[in-house]
């Protein structure tokens, strides 16, 4: 099988860079060890946000932002996308003192969709928050979309732009003979001039192949899901200094998450539970929204990600191959960046550059470490 790039791995990030070759007249094929979205793209918390980034991930956020609001003309679904807004609460002085140096800084560096709220206007935009909450950051065009949907939205898109996927298809060999990259899976080997590895909490294995170890740490982070209740809260709301990632959907229901982590098997592909973990997360949910002591869990699952030394992903040119590309590592924030890293690929592979400042991104901070 030839084709003119091989991608590895159908994730968000995986999809859109097929999407964005694809419509750039560069035809994918899409290798997938299991199915599109059967781990942190499509299990995550749905998280749409700006607020809150590294420094270095701001320019990229902001970007993808943009392709957010107008999801539907990139792949004609609207992705389930609310733009509810997110809010970072502090619970104490010190913390609010701390979110208001961010902001600050992040206005110096021209950036100004971060904004302080009071203690009062946060209780006049979510009332049913703890009286101790005594501010926030506001950010009012992010949101939350609903990631499996939004992966298989990727995945239909850019396969009616002329990407070919393969599913169950775990990547088993990586040559490179001359200006040929050839990929062997179980059932197949393609050969094509560019190899781009999209990979998830697998991509360190793949930059292995390449010359290229990264310390990626697999982790499975772990959600849970609550009993449908009267409406409280629009918004998404994160703590400052306890993880937490919390919403309620239009049916009711509330969605808990924030990072904390439960047990990885990797070998079986999959993310186990530990209720001790998800206490906690409750806890910080209920400490922050009263109402929430006596609701009911009704289900919680884990997702499989890949965590870098410094939380932000591997974006980039490989340091060792001509014709190959990173994308992975994204440290359990990287749902909302999907859009953008397959327009910033497409402009590596087409134009050997990108407007976006990727450089605190490149692969060789761990490969010269």
């Amino acid at each position: 099988m030839k084709a003119d790039a091989i991608v590895i791995g159908a994730g968000i990030h995986g999809c859109s860079v097929a999407l964005h070759l694809a419509r750039s007249g560069i035809e994918p094929v899409v290798f997938e060890q299991s199915y599109p979205g059967r781990h942190a793209s499509g299990v995550n918390a749905g998280g749409v946000r700006r607020l809150g980034r590294h420094f270095s991930e701001v320019p990229l956020s902001v970007a993808a932002m943009k392709l957010w609001w107008n999801i539907r003309e990139l792949v004609d679904d609207d992705c389930g996308f609310e733009s509810s807004g997110q809010v970072k609460v502090a619970e104490s002085e010190t913390e609010f003192e701390l979110l208001e140096n961010r902001v600050k800084s992040l206005s110096l560096k021209g950036y100004e969709h971060e904004e302080i709220i009071t203690q009062s206007e946060l209780k006049q935009r979510i009332p049913a928050i703890s009286d101790h909450c005594c501010g926030a950051i506001l950010c009012r065009g992010d949101g939350h979309a609903k990631p499996f949907r939004t992966v298989r939205a990727f995945h239909a898109a850019s396969v009616r732009a002329g990407a070919r996927f393969f599913h169950g298809q775990a990547v088993e060999g990586i040559e490179r003979t001359g200006q040929t990259w050839k990929v062997t899976t179980r059932d197949f080997t393609c050969e094509a001039p560019l190899l781009i590895n999209c990979a998830g909490a697998w991509g360190n294995q793949i930059a292995a192949l390449l010359g290229e170890p990264v310390p990626l740490r697999p982790t499975a982070l772990m959600l849970m899901i609550s009993e449908r209740l009267p409406h409280f809260c629009t918004p998404v709301v994160g703590a400052t200094n306890r993880t937490l990632s919390f919403k309620q959907f239009g049916n009711g229901t509330v969605l808990i998450g924030g990072g904390l982590q439960g047990y990885v098997d990797m070998a079986r592909q999959h993310g186990h539970v530990d209720i001790t973990e998800l206490a906690v997360n409750a806890r910080t949910a209920r400490d922050i929204f009263p109402l929430m002591e006596k609701a009911r869990i009704v289900r919680c699952w884990a997702g499989i990600e890949g965590v870098t030394p410094d939380q932000i992903p591997v974006i980039g040119a490989s340091s060792t191959y001509p014709d190959a590309y990173h994308v992975f590592g994204f440290s359990a924030h990287g749902f909302q960046l999907g859009p953008i890293t397959g327009s910033i690929i497409s402009d590596l592979v087409n134009h050997q550059s990108t407007e976006l400042p990727i450089e605190d991104f490149a692969i060789q901070r761990f490969v010269n470490a």
